[in-house]
């Protein structure tokens, strides 16, 4: 069986979440708003699941039809092959959503599509059920879609400690891709606070596939194979590397936390942590790769002048003892970045992190 597959992501990183698709080997990922799309099968939908680092949802688009009242979504919804994907013993939830559509009501679409899938296939209907299948309607076209994924793929199992503000580990992975980071080089977060960008990176050189400890909703339908599942999980190929992924950060607290995560995610012993003020930056005693900062920016901090003073001083100690490394730098405020004074490229596009616009801001190697 041959279907759409969306790889949902952060809005503004579609070009970089396209490129890892391609990297894993999907065949003709296209970047769409909000995500990236190719064709496959099931496996590819495991697989997806099991290995993309930015992606935050898979969904398999399993139907698709062009609807305008209510009574032609519960005439075509009978008719979708719910038996060939759903089990009658797994309850499902529905969730509708409706745009620049003639049936405008979410509610009442979704009733119609419960109302198929209990009477047709006689799988129960419940809030909290682990399956759930996504209707969109568009336009007036009605995508039926499964949620694939469960719980948000950033949520890996591994970070059970985090400090205020944490950044995503999808949205980290993705500015590390943006930065050019392709595993093979040394990488430094002088305000590491959780460690994600330190153990994105270290996970990222070592093969470790990301979804490897957790549980998907797709384990619930019809079309899983466990025991071929089992193997793609089995052949996954690991390479610890050399400790070359520092984090720092001012906080005790915060090293404890990101030698923990390190520790759960099994690279305790290709990571090191340290306590040390962004504000006095020494270099650390590795080959130039890249500098990663996740600084505190806007609504985080508040007080502008303490900030302004922070990039200053961060700018100051980069240009100063970082030769040949690059430096990419998120934060949601340009005045901020401009205020350490690094020969920043042209930034990239916005992304949505807690409510704020933050973009990535990238240097080439410093001189």
């Amino acid at each position: 069986m041959d279907f759409e597959i969306f790889c949902a992501g952060p809005p503004g990183l579609e070009a970089e979440l396209a490129g890892e698709v391609a990297a894993c080997g999907f065949a003709s990922p296209q970047s769409v708003p909000g995500g990236v799309v190719f064709r496959g099968g099931w496996p590819d939908v495991w697989r997806a699941n099991l290995s993309l680092r930015g992606a935050s949802r898979i969904l398999a688009r399993i139907d698709s039809f062009r609807v305008v009242h209510l009574a032609q979504l519960d005439k075509r919804s009978r008719k979708v092959d719910w038996a060939s994907v759903l089990r009658a013993d797994q309850p499902v939830r529905v969730e509708a959503s409706c745009r620049g559509s003639k049936i405008y009501h979410a509610g009442a679409a979704a009733q119609r599509v419960e109302t198929a899938i209990r009477e047709g296939l006689g799988a129960p209907i419940q809030e909290d059920a682990l399956v759930t299948v996504r209707v969109r309607i568009d336009n007036n076209v009605c995508t039926i879609s499964l949620d694939t994924s469960g719980e948000l793929l950033h949520r890996r199992g591994f970070k059970a400690e985090v400090n205020k503000a944490p950044m995503r580990e999808n949205l980290a992975a993705l500015f590390l891709r943006a930065c050019g980071y392709d595993g093979q080089e040394s990488v430094f977060d002088p305000m590491c606070g959780s460690g994600t960008f330190v153990i994105e990176a270290a996970e990222m050189a070592a093969g470790l596939l990301p979804g490897r400890e957790r549980h998907f909703a797709f384990e619930h339908l019809r079309t899983f194979d466990a025991t071929q599942w089992a193997g793609m999980k089995a052949a996954m190929p690991v390479r610890l590397p050399d400790p070359v992924f520092w984090g720092q950060d001012r906080d005790a607290g915060a090293i404890r936390m990101s030698e923990a995560n390190a520790e759960r995610a099994g690279l305790a012993a290709c990571t090191h942590f340290q306590t040390g003020d962004a504000r006095a930056l020494v270099r650390p005693d590795l080959e130039p790769g890249l500098v990663i900062i996740n600084p505190p920016y806007g609504a985080r901090i508040g007080n502008r002048k303490a900030l302004m003073g922070l990039y200053n001083a961060l700018g100051v100690g980069l240009k100063k003892s970082f030769s040949g490394w690059r430096v990419g730098l998120v934060t949601s405020d340009a005045a901020l970045a401009r205020a350490t004074r690094l020969p920043f490229l042209p930034p990239g596009r916005p992304v949505d992190h807690g409510g704020l616009k933050i973009r990535l801001y990238r240097t080439n190697a410093l001189s």
